[in-house]
């Protein structure tokens, strides 16, 4: 029986978030404190007053789930949680990935908000706005949804950006392509196919010039080992070394987040309880969906933490 730590990704994103840990944790309130000076500017008041719209641009929503991560986190270290002691594995959904190498020792926090936002910003600037989309899939299986990716790429790049899990599959790439591929998907009996209100398909060979700017950006940063393995996103495996994340994390960026097969290696490697650690409960209703077997736990208020203390130091 072992437990992993989950990070979540955008989407999970509301305005207020975090605001209650910060109010009742000086740990927490400290973490909003560095990353506002890293970035040089108060994105602490736009995750607590908003509006919506600032939060949700890819630029602020990164480092801004992020840091509701890691004050969760920082919270549970001080009530004597420890990564190293308590926790096998820890993972997260795409731009989670670097929430979880923070907590793992492998970015300090400053810099891991420093990525994030360059990583958001790069993203952002990667695709002319209207000319890339996303669309998800729901009710079909992996093999189907590829094979339609391939059929509709003959018009342009398309593909699975994120295999959530549980029939959820979400496909990204230029807009036409993307048009295309879902309505192939409608008619060969998937249950909807539906085009998401992004701002640039992720995920996506289009991102190309957002993982060049990462790779500069990573090699740069200073980086150690994590301290427990990270299951990496690209490859559903467990990944020890920081060189070798850093080369992953380039890779995520135009590559597909597997995460339907994270949470199957969990299961068939001893993992029995998932925490997610920040914002919302996205990731631990996907993994119900994948794996019955596996208990899924969300760590994101002060009422959360008390459990969580209670029954990992149990």
């Amino acid at each position: 029986m072992s437990i992993a730590f989950t990070f979540p990704g955008q989407g999970s994103q509301v305005v207020g978030m975090g605001k209650a840990l910060a109010e009742t944790f000086p740990e927490a309130r400290a973490v909003f404190d560095e990353v506002d000076e890293a970035l040089g500017e108060k994105l602490s008041s736009i995750i607590w007053e908003g509006p919506e719209e600032t939060l949700t641009l890819t630029a602020n929503a990164q480092p801004a789930l992020m840091a509701v991560s890691i004050a969760v986190f920082r919270v549970l270290e001080s009530k004597g949680v420890s990564l190293k002691d308590k926790v096998a594995y820890v993972a997260g959904h795409s731009l989670g990935e670097y929430s979880a190498l923070c907590a793992a020792g492998t970015f300090s926090l400053s810099d891991t908000a420093r990525l994030l936002r360059i990583r958001g910003n790069a993203m952002q600037k990667a695709v002319p706005a209207g000319e890339g989309a996303m669309a998800a899939i729901i009710g079909l299986e992996h093999e189907n949804v590829e094979a339609i990716c391939a059929e509709a790429s003959k018009q342009g790049p398309v593909q699975i950006a994120n295999d959530n899990g549980g029939g959820q599959l979400v496909i990204s790439g230029a807009k036409g392509p993307v048009q295309a591929a879902a309505a192939l998907a409608s008619a060969k009996g998937a249950k909807r196919a539906i085009m998401l209100p992004v701002s640039a398909p992720f995920h996506s060979a289009l991102m190309e010039p957002a993982a060049e700017a990462m790779r500069v950006a990573l090699a740069n940063v200073a980086k150690n080992d994590p301290v427990v393995p990270l299951i990496a996103n690209v490859r559903a495996a467990p990944v020890k070394s920081a060189t070798e994340i850093a080369a992953l994390l380039v890779e995520q960026v135009t590559g597909q987040v597997r995460w339907r097969e994270t949470v199957e290696w969990f299961g068939n490697n001893g993992v029995t309880t998932l925490y997610e650690i920040g914002a919302g409960k996205v990731l631990t209703g996907l993994a119900r969906r994948i794996n019955k077997d596996i208990s899924g736990i969300a760590v994101g208020t002060p009422e959360d933490i008390d459990a969580a203390v209670a029954a990992l130091n149990a």
